[in-house]
């Protein structure tokens, strides 16, 4: 699946959250979605690292909150990337992947 397919479909599971729960998706929600997400990631490892709360889950569950919230995140900085028209394949190659040539 390309990015295109991917961020639609993100896109359209956003929509249906937003409108059951009487959500405005405003490019301001956007961002901010991810700083939660963020929070919530790393409230979760510290969890799973032995220097949070656990809450009675086994290590497997901590694992998967853990790689749940990283989904959390990589998918809302795909809606944010979406929702601003942001080409993510150029900027991930222009931001991320030109490093891997020899300078």
């Amino acid at each position: 699946m390309g990015w295109a397919a991917l961020t639609a479909e993100l896109d359209a599971v956003s929509q249906r959250y937003a409108q059951h729960h009487g959500i405005q998706r405003t490019p301001e929600w956007f961002a901010m979605k991810i700083a939660e997400e963020a929070g919530e990631l790393v409230q979760q490892f510290l969890a799973a690292t032995g220097q949070g709360r656990s809450r009675g889950k086994s290590p497997a569950e901590l694992s998967d909150s853990v790689d749940d919230e990283i989904a959390d995140v990589i998918c809302h900085a795909l809606l944010l990337a979406h929702q601003r028209g942001t080409d993510i394949q150029t900027v991930i190659d222009r931001k991320w992947l030109r490093r891997t040539e020899p300078q």
